[in-house]
Parts: C-alpha cells; structure tokens; sequence
C-alpha cells in the first residue's frame, strides 16, 4: 500500500512543490479545503478530505479533521499488532506524514481583529493532527515548517530519515503547538483582566543567533515575545556590524530614558554605558541637546551608546564622529548627516520610528528556576511637596523633574547632580548612598555646582549627603522621602539653605 500525507496548511508557501514531490514518489496525499483546491489547480493529485473521514466538512469548516479515520491513521502503532488488527478490521487506512501549519492567530492579533475574528482564527484541527503526528514520531513524519520541505523530499529520495530526524521534527511540532497555546493563553489573559495568573505562559520566538553574551565565553541568542505588536527595539540598521548582546542591552537603557521624554518639547540626548547613563542633555536642537550631553562626561562616552529623540542634522554628526561610539540611534538622519556618520564603517547607525512600545508590563528576573515578575516602574512621582523653609525656583523644579527621570534609570543606590537640563555628575551602584554622592562629586571636582540639583532614587537615611551637597554649593533636593530620619534631613537643609522636595515614589533599580 502507498504511504499516505495528509496536508492541510494555512501557510501555502512551497507546498505545491512539496506535493508534487510526494506524490511523485509514490505518495497518495490527502488535503482539505482550500489546500485541496489550490492542489488541484496545480495539477498535482490529491485525495478530499471528506473521501477518508466519510463526513463533510461542518460548521464552517470548524469540524473536518476531528475524526477516527484521521486520528486512527496517524496514532496507531505499526509494531503493536492488536492496534494493526483494529486499524485493519475498520479500515482506517495508515496517514505516514502530516503537514500541517496553523491558523494565522499570531497575524490576527497583529491586525487588531476583533473578538470573534480573533476566536475564528484559533486552529483546532491542526494542532491535534500535529500533537498525534508527533506523539508518534516513530511511525509518522510530522511537518509543521515550509522550512524544511526540501531536506525531508531530499532524505526520503535517500531512504535516508533517521530517528534523530523524526525527533527533531518532533521537537518543532511540540513547540509550535506550545508557541500556538501561549499567544491564545495571553490573548484570553487580557481579556479577563489577568496580570499574574496561576500559569504565567510565556512564548519567545528565535530573532538572532548573537556571536556570544556578556563575555565571549557566554552563548546568546535574541528573542522576540510574539504577543508584542510593537517593541522600542524595532529598530532600522543603516550602517555598522550586528549588534552584539552588551549593544542591544544598552541600547535598551538608553530608548528606556529616552522615552522619559518622549513628549518633551526639547531635544533629548542620552549616552549609556555598561546599560548606565553616563551624560544626558536636553536643549532646543538635536547639536545643542547633544553637546550637554557629551560635555557631562567626555570620559566615560568613549565606546558607548548615544540616543537622540531627534532628526540627526550636519553639526550633530559632525561631532558624533570626533567620538568613539559604538552605536547612534535616532528617529532620523539628514542625507549629509548619514554621509558623515557612514564614515566609520563599524559604527552601527540605526533609525527608530518612535519610542511607542506596547510592552505587557512586566519585568522578569528568572534566578535558575524561579521567576520573579513585577510591573514595570513606569511612575514619576506622587506628589511634589516642598517641605523645607526655602522654596524651589521655577528652574530648579524643572531640573528635580528632569533629575528624577534620570536616577529611575540608574543601579541603586543612585545620586544624579544635574543643572539646566544637563547631567553634571552621576553616581550609580553603590551599596551606600554618601558613597554614591562621593563618587559623582569627586569624580567631577572640576565642575562649578552651584545652583545644581541633587536627585536620589530613594530616601536619605542620614543628614550626610545634604551636608555634603551643601558644600558643593547645590541648591536643591529632591528624592522620595519614607524614611524614619527624613526629618533629620530637611533640618540640614533648613540649616544649608537647600530647598528639598519629596515625590512619595521610590526608584529602586537592582
């Protein structure tokens, strides 16, 4: 007896070739609806899928597959001779190979169908024929990727189908399956509301295959959440080398603050390194924003990442390309600007459309078995309470606000010094908050802070860090307050002359 494919594919890429090949090797093919017909019209034989089940197609196509002499065909094991006897004495003929891909759910929630278009577009069928198909990889080829049409025609021609095959066929069946149920798992999640369900299904899907991780000796791969329609991470290269792991990490770091200030009326400009801001600047034009922003550290830029919420012009690159940088990112270049930034030919140069990202709002930690999940800290402050006998002015409130963006982005425990939209010192990572202060201080001695602004992620456990801001000539600041000794601080301010406002929202980063 011919060996027996059943086909039936939403996806349609290939499978005429595919077929034919089967079919030419000695293969009676078995196809449904619209796989039939186009089948057909090609010229390449194919038996209807109502000629096996000896049942229509019903409920809109909703119930074709779901049947014995389907499911008979592909589960029975060929070396169990009671099951050989069962399939026999119903003549429930052998289904050798199933291909099958599924209903384009993932495209449908790209789209935005709505409800009804969206449960019309989750496969049943398919992903049945392909669990029994790989549940019994041993007798049955189960073929889920257009991918790999060619090498299985290849290897049947050559007798040449191992059992190692057969299991990685299987292995791609299961994971698509897997990959199908987690994107209608989210789909459903969201609908009823649930952020943290008891079965938190997460699928990722294979982007880029990195030369190596953090260090060369580390593997790295990237991937993509397919339940994410738009990503701050979708990005144009115009020019450079592929990114590697550090780049796309710290890209990351330098969209997250970015986006900080998406709705700014001025320029932005960001530089990170080691996925830490080292300068941010804002002005009225991308050179004036960038230029703030390099002259808050010319050391530390070397080798990092500048982000601009801008269109790069002439001048900006001009003085983008006196700097070792690793990568520029912007939403645009002029054609002068890409000219002269293309100069350097390992310089990845990429164009983002906006910092819009749909994200699911999370932030995941996986700690070799456990997952720590939590919302993403997209909150500024709670209030803005003056709570000191000197008032801020208009500019230094300003600069509290634009501090205060910056030490969110920054390890714990983190001090940002900043004047007139500009970052003048940053201390970030430290295990005590006056060691941070110290370190952003004396590594920027040369710098007048007068009238500067002290920002900390979290509340200031001793008068220490107002005392020494105060030597330094700062004039405000600004930082959650929540601590048992806060009152020690506004005394030492009250003392300095030093404003202090409290925003009620800590900014931890670990």
């Amino acid at each position: 007896m011919n060996k027996r494919a059943l086909i039936s594919v939403t996806n349609k890429e290939g499978i005429v070739e595919f077929a034919r090949e089967l079919v030419n090797m000695g293969y009676e093919v078995v196809s449904t609806g619209n796989t039939h017909k186009i089948l057909k019209e090609a010229n390449v034989d194919a038996i209807q899928i109502e000629e096996v089940t000896k049942f229509p197609e019903i409920l809109d196509g909703r119930v074709k597959t779901l049947n014995p002499y389907i499911h008979g065909g592909i589960l029975f094991k060929r070396d169990k001779q009671d099951h050989v006897d069962i399939v026999n004495e119903l003549n429930i003929n052998s289904i050798d190979m199933v291909v099958v891909n599924l209903y384009d759910f993932e495209g449908a929630l790209r789209s935005g169908k709505d409800l009804d278009g969206m449960i019309e577009n989750i496969d049943i069928g398919g992903p049945s024929m392909i669990r029994s198909a790989a549940k019994n990889y041993k007798d049955v080829l189960v073929v889920v990727d257009p991918g790999d049409y060619s090498n299985i025609i290849e290897k049947i021609k050559n007798d040449s189908i191992s059992m190692e095959d057969r299991l990685n066929l299987a292995f791609k069946a299961f994971s698509l399956t897997a990959h199908y149920d987690s994107l209608i798992s989210n789909y459903f999640a969201n609908l009823v509301g649930e952020k943290y369900p008891k079965y938190l299904n997460l699928t990722f899907e294979k982007e880029d295959a990195l030369r190596y991780g953090e260090n060369p000796h580390q593997k790295a791969c990237l991937y993509k959440d397919s339940f994410v329609k738009q990503n701050i991470l979708d990005f144009e290269k115009l020019n450079g080398k592929e990114l590697s792991f550090n780049n796309i990490n710290d890209l990351y770091a330098a969209l997250e603050i970015l986006k900080e200030f998406k709705n700014n009326e001025e320029v932005s400009a960001v530089a990170i390194k080691h996925a830490n801001p080292c300068g941010v600047g804002i002005g009225k034009s991308p050179f004036e924003a960038f230029q703030k922003c390099y002259e808050a550290d010319k050391v530390s830029i070397f080798g990092g990442i500048i982000g601009i919420n801008s269109v790069v012009d002439e001048d900006t690159a001009k003085l983008l390309n006196e700097i070792f940088l690793e990568i520029v990112v912007a939403y645009d270049y002029t054609p002068e600007a890409l000219e002269i930034l293309k100069q350097k030919k390992n310089l990845r140069i990429l164009k983002i459309d906006s910092l819009n990202n749909d994200s699911r709002g999370y932030e995941f930690k996986y700690l070799d078995g456990k997952l720590l999940a939590q919302d993403k800290n997209e909150g500024l402050y709670d209030s803005f309470d003056t709570v000191t006998q000197n008032l801020p002015t208009k500019e230094e409130i300003k600069d509290m606000e634009f501090g205060m963006k910056i030490v969110k982005h920054m390890k714990s425990n983190a001090i940002a010094v900043v004047k007139d939209g500009q970052t003048l010192a940053l201390g970030g990572g430290q295990t005590s908050r006056i060691w941070a202060l110290k370190n952003a201080l004396e590594n920027n001695k040369d710098k007048d802070f007068k009238g500067a602004v002290l920002a900390s992620d979290a509340f200031f456990p001793f008068d220490d860090c107002v005392r020494l801001a105060a030597s330094y000539g700062i004039s405000a600041v600004v930082h959650p307050g929540g601590s048992l000794n806060d009152k020690d601080s506004i005394k030492a301010c009250d003392e300095e002359g030093i404003a202090m406002v409290l925003t009620g929202i800590r900014h931890f980063k670990h």
